[in-house]
């Protein structure tokens, strides 16, 4: 029963090189209908950049969004977890760090991305957590 993390993760993570503008970040967002996106400095993990970045780290502090690079207002210090990790441990990270991602690193790539709500889906599809996470946007 969805007892590692490759089981309930979110296999090829959306990326952008660090170099990407915010406003780039924006677009595949918006395209991609999703709240992050992994941040790359060639093939390594440097950062991931969520919506609330964008608006806290870059449009309120009045960045220009057309030239500021995400590698600026990501989040860089980040936990990660292998994918043969037990879920249990997976929520114990996210409670611990208490981050709301947690991407998935395999052989030094990151090969997925695992949310509160992907464990929600997983383990209890009628919380109110995994109701939430399975609703489509509202755009």
């Amino acid at each position: 029963m969805n007892d590692n993390v490759r089981d309930v993760m979110c296999p090829s993570p959306v990326t952008l090189p660090a170099s990407a503008s915010l406003l780039e970040a924006a677009r595949t967002m918006r395209e991609q209908d999703i709240g992050d996106v992994i941040v790359l400095e060639g093939n390594r993990l440097a950062g991931i950049l969520t919506d609330r970045d964008l608006v806290v780290r870059g449009i309120a502090e009045g960045r220009d969004p057309e030239r500021t690079r995400i590698g600026d207002v990501c989040s860089r210090e980040l936990t990660t977890i292998a994918p043969d990790e037990s879920v249990s441990q997976a929520v114990r990270i996210i409670r611990e760090k208490a981050i709301r991602r947690l991407p998935v690193e395999e052989d030094g790539r990151v090969i997925g991305i695992v949310t509160m709500g992907d464990i929600a889906l997983a383990r209890d599809r009628r919380s109110a957590l995994a109701d939430v996470s399975a609703a489509p946007p509202n755009l």
